[in-house]
């Protein structure tokens, strides 16, 4: 058995094809054979031709399969090995596996068909790849991509931008280019997500957040002081409203003012996304603090349905119910719900308690008590001792700060301030304990409320519909943590929603990376898939040559056997080498 070759000219250029043959004896004379058409070969190629004779043959390797003059080398050329060296190292794994997520998103053409090529030497759909693989791999600010990381990485060999191209500058304008598709996208990965991996749309879990920024943003009339979730209340900032489904996967998100409260969000949010991607029959999922009779009776009216949690106070609505040992069902270890029908029909309430729950409750509220205790006595004590009065309004301005503060306890003491002669103040405080508040937190703690008009669903299932809202929770979590969302340094609106923007294309690809990693069987954690392939390096190995120039080839390190595990499982491939730019010394083709 060996091979045969032919070459046909075509447009100038000659192309060898290859074909495997064998000698066979037919009516007494031996004939040539065709077993496999080849096509073109190269070195690669012929070595799995002689694996693949061997199999036929069922004998080792034939070292005569190829005729001796297509074996020869041409231009052989002695190189000095002692002098071989290797040179500029580039981080490649983590940022060539967020490139083949965004390649499997179908971000590049989504982003092309937006932003077609102008008089740009550099393409915009390549300049915003830049940025989510780095908001992925290695989270950063633009200003240091430009000065230092991007020359870390093997990006400029993947997406085919010189460094001296990448600049705080472009970058800016990058983020301005992208955020006026914000919408487009967001309904091409709803439906590219969707296809890729069957994600259905039918129940949708809301959640807000907020994250501040470094400076004063006076140019940014978003940027205001409220509650803050990361408990930086001496910064401003904006709150990020976050829709995904029960995967976590991301379908929308907007950019809200800082001081804007998560009740009032919830209509135009829910109106959005119907304008967007239709009013279907869904379920919408939310927290206690999207509660508000104004919500339940706009979502009802418009037919949609809701497991929503409810206000703490609508818990007192059900207390006997709550302290009745009949009709809990146990659904988790800990944690118990009982089912509560309204009486009118049109909505369910759902009791739940936990143990877990109940000691962090106490746990809370007894930090309050007892900061909120100290606070009073330090107040009385001031009352004793002064000298001269005090006024009345201020100290009862006073005591309103700590109940508010440490709301937690506000219900549990009666707290007044009374004249007294017996004082130079003219004031003395009287705290009375609340025993009937103390009764309640007992028989409350651990105890949430859930409100729903779903019909046909047990208290278990809407019950464990609700708390799939930890995946929204997550969500938030990833990117503060992992992604760094936070803090924004930008202090333009528009460059800031475009910050949060690629975080949320970001965190596609994150979550897109995680749904390969559980269909794998390789666990849940994109982290620490990036990480291990992080020590993946591209590297340019140069080979002296006696008598002549140095010779450059751009190649990737061999992989680990765990590496080469997990790049198998995940149907990832590593490129052998990489192209060396035209007009660098030593470069081989």
């Amino acid at each position: 058995m060996f091979l045969r070759h032919k070459r046909i000219r075509k447009n100038g250029k000659t192309h060898t094809y290859w074909m495997l043959v064998r000698s066979v004896r037919v009516d007494g004379k031996v004939r040539q054979q065709v077993v496999a058409q080849l096509g073109k070969l190269d070195a690669s190629g012929k070595a799995r031709a002689r694996a693949y004779a061997n199999k036929l043959m069922g004998r080792r390797m034939q070292p005569s399969l190829f005729e001796p003059r297509e074996e020869q080398i041409s231009d052989v050329e002695k190189v000095l090995m002692k002098a071989v060296r290797v040179e500029r190292a580039r981080r490649f794994g983590d940022v060539f596996v967020g490139l083949s997520l965004w390649h499997a998103l179908e971000l590049d053409e989504a982003f092309d068909r937006l932003m077609p090529e102008g008089r740009e030497d550099i393409r915009w759909s390549s300049l915003a790849a830049l940025q989510v693989i780095c908001r992925l791999c290695m989270p950063s600010s633009d200003l240091h991509i430009a000065e230092s990381l991007y020359r870390q990485t093997a990006l400029d060999d993947l997406l085919g931008i010189p460094e001296d191209k990448v600049n705080d500058d472009r970058l800016y304008r990058t983020l301005d280019r992208v955020l006026v598709h914000k919408d487009a996208i967001e309904q091409h990965l709803r439906d590219r997500i969707g296809k890729l991996f069957g994600i259905k749309y039918d129940l949708l879990l809301y959640d807000v957040t907020s994250t501040y920024f470094e400076g004063q943003a006076a140019g940014n009339p978003q940027a205001q002081r409220g509650h803050s979730r990361d408990h930086r209340s001496d910064c401003k900032q904006v709150c990020i409203a976050l829709v995904v489904t029960r995967e976590g996967i991301p379908l929308a998100h907007e950019v809200f003012d800082g001081n804007r409260v998560d009740v009032t969000t919830v209509k135009e949010i829910v109106g959005k996304i119907e304008a967007r991607f239709g009013s279907a029959d869904r379920v919408w999922v939310m927290d206690r603090g999207m509660a508000s009779e104004s919500n339940f009776s706009w979502l009802a009216a418009g037919g949609r349905r809701y497991v929503i949690g409810a206000s703490r106070s609508d818990l007192r609505r059900f207390e006997q119910q709550l302290i009745e040992a009949k009709d809990w069902q146990l659904v988790r270890n800990d944690i118990e719900v009982k089912l509560c029908p309204n009486e009118a029909g049109t909505e369910t309430f759902i009791l739940c308690r936990s143990e877990a729950r109940k000691a962090k409750d106490k746990a809370i509220v007894g930090r309050a008590s007892e900061r909120l205790t100290v606070c009073l006595e330090r107040l009385r004590a001031r009352l004793k001792t002064a000298k001269e009065p005090v006024d009345r309004d201020r100290a009862n301005q006073q005591i309103g700060r700590m109940l508010a503060r440490y709301s937690r306890a506000s219900k549990q003491f009666t707290i007044e301030v009374k004249a007294s002669a017996r004082h130079g103040s003219g004031l003395e405080l009287v705290v009375q304990e609340n025993k009937a508040w103390q009764l309640w937190n007992e028989q409350s703690a651990g105890c949430y409320l859930l409100r729903s008009n779903v019909t046909g669903w047990t208290e278990e299932e809407l019950w464990r519909t609700y708390i799939q809202l930890t995946e929204a929770e997550a969500a938030f979590h990833i990117q503060k943590s992992d992604l760094s969302i936070r803090p924004v340094w930008h202090q333009r609106e528009d460059r800031v929603r475009a910050h949060i923007f690629v975080c949320f294309l970001a965190y596609a690809l994150w979550k897109t990376l995680e749904q390969w990693q559980v269909h794998a069987k390789l666990g849940n954690s994109p982290r620490m898939i990036l990480e291990e392939l992080r020590q993946l390096q591209s590297v340019d190995v140069v080979m002296p040559i006696v008598g002549g120039p140095e010779v450059k080839v751009r190649c990737v390190i061999k992989p680990s056997e765990a590496q080469a595990l997990l790049l198998d499982r995940l149907g990832i491939e590593l490129p052998k080498r990489l192209a060396i730019p035209k007009g660098v010394a030593g470069a081989s083709v």
